[in-house]
């Protein structure tokens, strides 16, 4: 697999008689920040998702090499309301084998500093969205996927969130992040992947992406 850390080959997914994703080929590669963008419906949390091997492909097959470990920040919460946060964060860490998973949710609530002995339901948005980010990152995974990670986040939270982000890249990881905010596109994109209609219809270095084909994309 070279330098891909994951590889879709050829997958596709149906919902029924509904194709949400056309046969798409596309890798992941160490060290680099890849963007899906297109807009609302267009296939990006689908392969997202596919790509966590949370969804299965209707076609095709998704490769990973061996060792490599995934986090995934879904859309949607992926962790129990009821436990606080240092509760799922534990909890999760015992799932992927952490030797201290107290210690590791201690590093995991200070670094996002989200309230930690509160019951997840009581959250707001973006309290919410910060826990989902660092229980994606329990186990240390080499590839992040993020799916609009930062449409609930201020500020302050964003940056904090790149700043991770680009840690984990630059240690040799790899992020897949799905966005319609063309600005995190321009700073933090290595690769620009835009999906239109369950179709891959460009992939390449964001040097070579064109921001008025963009906002066509998006209109």
């Amino acid at each position: 697999m070279t330098d891909a850390l994951l590889r879709a080959r050829n997958v596709a997914r149906r919902f029924g008689s509904q194709v949400a994703l056309e046969p798409t080929e596309i890798d992941v590669r160490a060290g680099e920040t890849l963007a899906l963008i297109g807009p609302n419906g267009a296939g990006k949390s689908t392969l997202l998702s596919i790509l966590a091997g949370a969804l299965e492909p209707s076609a095709g097959r998704l490769e990973r090499l061996d060792g490599v470990r995934v986090g995934w920040v879904p859309q949607r919460s992926s962790f129990y309301d009821r436990l606080t946060a240092r509760e799922n964060l534990e909890l999760f860490a015992r799932l992927e084998g952490e030797g201290d998973p107290a210690e590791t949710a201690e590093r995991l609530l200070a670094r996002f500093d989200v309230p930690a002995d509160r019951p997840a339901q009581t959250f707001s948005v973006g309290n919410r969205q910060r826990l989902n980010v660092a229980l994606a990152l329990v186990g240390k995974p080499r590839v992040l996927l993020l799916d609009e990670p930062t449409a609930a986040l201020d500020p302050g939270q964003r940056r904090r969130l790149w700043e991770t982000v680009t840690a984990l890249r630059d240690e040799g990881g790899a992020v897949v992040f799905a966005t319609q905010n063309l600005e995190e596109l321009d700073l933090y994109a290595d690769r620009v992947a835009i999906l239109q209609h369950g179709t891959v219809t460009f992939v390449g270095p964001t040097a070579e992406y064109d921001e008025l084909h963009a906002e066509e994309v998006f209109s």
